[in-house]
């Protein structure tokens, strides 16, 4: 399935340099995701600043975050997403069992209660979009307000990039 929009192949637009040497930096890559952004430089640099600060500037275990992540590409279909973010979850130190389980639907004894009720707060979020009260006071004793704020943004900007992904069938 080719991509809706044409990527910019890095390095022909010299207007886009320090654009894409600063996605370099903390991607080590353009991917065909940046090579879709850098259509619209702007919206790209907010992109990357966004999505640096949710992966790699917040206090949330990169095993919690991965979970998030795998889960919310499971649930909007966005296959490209899942596989990218297989190795980060087994690099988080989530096993390929755990990795592979997050595509099953319901609850399963191979999380633990919080990792359960995550979850639970990604499915709502992305699926009923309304976090019922009764959930919400499940997960408040566990997690201090920037903590939630962290899991509610992971789960939020996620579901952001696998329907922009899935949109502009951008992946394999």
């Amino acid at each position: 399935m080719n991509t809706r929009i044409q990527p910019v192949e890095p390095g022909t637009r010299p207007e886009l340099a320090a654009l894409e040497n600063q996605i370099l930096i903390e991607r080590g890559r353009i991917s065909p995701l940046y090579q879709i952004l850098l259509n619209a430089p702007e919206i790209a640099k907010g992109w990357e600043s966004l999505l640096t600060a949710i992966r790699n500037r917040n206090s949330l275990s990169p095993a919690i975050r991965e979970m998030i992540i795998l889960r919310v590409a499971v649930l909007n279909k966005a296959e490209y997403e899942f596989d990218a973010h297989i190795p980060h979850a087994l690099k988080a130190g989530m096993t390929e069992a755990k990795v592979q389980e997050v595509r099953n639907l319901g609850s399963s004894n191979m999380f633990s209660d919080v990792e359960q009720l995550i979850l639970n707060l990604t499915d709502v979020m992305t699926i009923d979009i309304q976090v019922p009260d009764s959930l919400f006071e499940k997960i408040r004793p566990f997690f201090n307000d920037q903590e939630i704020l962290e899991l509610v943004a992971t789960i939020s900007a996620y579901n952001m990039v696998s329907r922009l992904l899935n949109a502009l069938h951008i992946g394999h």
